[in-house]
């Protein structure tokens, strides 16, 4: 059996938000009939035990419209009435969900409304128009005045920024600044009474709405005056041109006075303040005065130069000052004058063309053609103007020819000043001028006395040559140091003259060491740098007869054959003399002695020219082997030297004597030959035809 059974439902369930709690953000300025979609509410029960409808509590701005749909009833929250953030920021909702139940079962939703600012109000100042008072001359960043605007937007709606208006007076901006912040008025620029009294500032308060809006309102500042003006003065007319020989009385100028300032602080009383030769009349005009000559002008001893004062009547005064230059007309009545009482230089030697020496100057207290000096030459020679140059212009005297110390070291040189007027005057000054010396002379060594030569025994200290040495240069750059150069035999010694030296043999000559010297002498002054000079004497050592012959060896040997031909020469002899001329001309001889070998001599010879000897007659070497003489060798000095030596002859045996037969037989029984060595050896033989023979014994 197939059954159903209907189950009856029961309002056993209340509706259920599914949160406690919803927020909404809505702009102030939101439009009336704006919905915003409330949370739906759950009701597990069905028919009419389900939700049944939504309330809302009791308020002017929203209520709740509810839109059926297949899901069930959705509620919405209708704006009706406008909001205003800055009267209510903020509303408290109860929504509550009925269901249909007997009796009914409800839900509950908090609402919390947020209203958010739209810039809907300006800002708002407490004045329309402002009044203050202020100083002129008050330093920059005085406080002058602040206003306050107030705006009750918030956030960045209701901040505040303040400006001036665009409509101002350009200079206003340059005097005054405003705090955008605070809305504070300072002071900018210079604030004077005298050009503006009164300032009316119109200044605007701005939000930062968007679109930001604006509140306006004025402020006006009123300006106190000081005494901050100093008299001014003005020319307004001027003849600043006058003849220094005009009259007293002659009129300058016209001036008028001015000060700013009004009262007691605009009254002026005005008068020269230093002593010139004028003075200030008052005009018939209020501050009107004329300038007048009150003496007789001196245009180069009287300042021209009027320093005038204006001096106003506030406490504390002030003063304005004015210069009047007076231009005074010049007439040619001063000469020239040198600045310099003396004038003096120093010049080297050979200074270069073009050279300027020193530079005059001299002043005229005219002006003017009548106080324009040139220079020239005054009384001075032909040979200064040959040297010397100075240019018309600058007084520069330089060097136009050769100057030489050693020719004049000083000049006095007349230089004349000139003024250009239409009757010139004339100053006359002296210019000494001293030529420094430089080194540029090298010493002279000139030769007064010489002997071109001297005995090898002269003495030492024997002079040779007088030597004069000088150096036309002055000072350290002439004097001179002079000496003997090299190793020789020589010296210099000065001499009682000035510049004066003689050269003298320092040690003993010889003239067979040598017989010519060079003597050079150097001369070297003690300039910077040092410049030098020489002079070389050639010295011959004339000779005496202070050395003998000297033969070529100590001991002669010679060997002379036996049997020579008599009257040639067998042997030759050399000596020498290391003297010259007459000194070293050798004469030989053979030194006869008593002796037996003189006997033999006697066959000898000498040549006495060359040493040469000669056999007067053959030798026999049987009868003389050897045999020895002395040969002597004279020189032709005064007196004569001479010397000897020994000379040793050997004769040498020639084969010039045939074996001979002693008979009787010698005791020995042999031949005998007279000869000596080979040629005694011989041979005997026995003729053939003899019954005999020979036997060596």
């Amino acid at each position: 059996v197939l059954g159903f059974v209907e189950i009856t439902d029961v309002n056993d369930h209340s509706p259920a938000f599914p949160e406690k709690e919803q927020t909404f953000e809505i702009a102030e300025h939101t439009l009336p009939g704006k919905r915003f979609q409330l949370h739906t509410a759950r009701d597990p029960d069905a028919g009419i035990n389900s939700i049944r409808t939504y309330t809302l509590t009791s308020n002017e701005h929203f209520e709740v419209n509810i839109r059926q749909s297949d899901a069930g009833k959705i509620p919405f929250l209708v704006l009706k009435k406008s909001l205003d953030r800055e009267q209510k920021n903020k509303h408290a909702l109860l929504v509550t969900a009925v269901d249909g139940g007997k009796p009914p079962r409800t839900g509950t939703l908090n609402v919390s409304i947020i209203v958010l600012d739209s810039n809907d109000n300006r800002p708002i100042f407490s004045q329309e128009i402002y009044q203050t008072e202020l100083q002129e001359n008050v330093l920059v960043g005085t406080f002058v005045f602040r206003m306050n605007a107030t705006d009750p937007d918030e956030d960045t709606n209701g901040q505040i920024e303040y400006s001036f208006g665009k409509t101002l007076r350009r200079e206003v901006y340059d005097i005054f600044v405003l705090d955008k912040l605070t809305g504070e008025i300072r002071v900018k620029g210079v604030v004077d009474y005298e050009e503006n009294d009164l300032y009316e500032l119109d200044v605007e308060a701005s939000d930062k709405g968007t679109p930001p809006l604006t509140g306006e309102c004025r402020v006006i500042v009123k300006i106190k005056d000081v005494n901050d003006n100093l008299p001014e003065i003005e020319v307004t007319s001027l003849s600043n041109t006058v003849s220094e020989d005009s009259k007293p009385g002659t009129a300058i100028s016209l001036l008028s006075v001015r000060d700013k300032d009004s009262g007691v602080n605009g009254k002026t009383i005005s008068h020269i303040v230093n002593d010139v030769p004028f003075e200030l009349k008052p005009s018939y005009k209020e501050n009107t005065y004329s300038v007048v000559t009150k003496d007789f002008l001196d245009r180069e001893q009287v300042s021209h130069t009027l320093l005038l004062t204006a001096q106003d009547g506030g406490k504390p005064p002030k003063s304005g000052t004015m210069e009047i230059l007076i231009d005074v007309l010049d007439v040619n009545d001063n000469a020239p004058v040198f600045i310099k009482d003396v004038y003096s230089a120093e010049i080297n030697e050979n200074s270069p063309l073009g050279t300027i020496v020193i530079r005059v100057n001299a002043t005229d207290l005219d002006e003017g053609l009548n106080g324009e000096v040139s220079y020239s030459f005054g009384n001075v020679n032909s040979k200064v103007r040959k040297l010397f140059d100075v240019d018309p212009t600058t007084g520069e005297i330089t060097v136009k020819g050769q100057l030489d110390h050693e020719v004049d070291d000083s000049y006095e040189i007349d230089i004349q000043a000139s003024d250009s007027g239409a009757v010139p005057f004339r100053t006359d000054k002296s210019v000494s001028v001293n030529i420094k010396d430089i080194n540029d002379n090298a010493p002279v060594i000139d030769v007064t006395s010489l002997s071109n030569k001297i005995s090898e025994d002269s003495r030492p200290g024997t002079t040779v040559a007088l030597l004069s040495i000088t150096d036309l240069d002055s000072g350290v750059n002439g004097k001179v140091i002079s000496f003997v150069k090299g190793d020789v035999p020589f010296t210099l010694t000065p001499s009682i003259q000035d510049n004066m030296y003689a050269v003298v043999t320092k040690t003993q000559l010889d003239r067979e060491n040598k017989s010519i010297y060079d003597v050079t002498v150097i001369a070297k002054d003690a300039g910077e740098p040092a410049l030098t000079s020489e002079k070389t004497l050639r010295v011959a050592v004339s000779d005496v007869n202070d050395n003998s012959p000297e033969f070529s060896m100590r001991r002669y040997n010679f060997y002379v054959t036996e049997n020579n031909p008599p009257g040639v020469s067998v042997f030759s002899l050399i000596a020498s003399d290391c003297d010259e001329g007459a000194n070293a001309l050798l004469s030989y001889n053979i030194l006869r002695e008593g002796n037996e070998d003189s006997k033999v001599t006697s066959f000898l010879n000498i040549n006495s020219e060359n040493g040469d000897i000669l056999a007067l007659k053959s030798f026999d070497f049987e009868t003389l082997k050897t045999f020895k003489f002395h040969v002597v060798a004279s020189d032709s000095g005064t007196p004569s030297l001479s010397s000897n030596v020994t000379v040793n002859v050997f004769i040498l045996d020639q084969n010039d004597n045939a074996p001979v037969i002693l008979y009787p037989l010698s005791s020995n029984g042999s031949a005998e030959d007279h000869d000596e060595g080979d040629n005694s050896l011989g041979q005997l033989s026995i003729d053939c035809r003899c019954p005999w023979c020979l036997s060596k014994s």
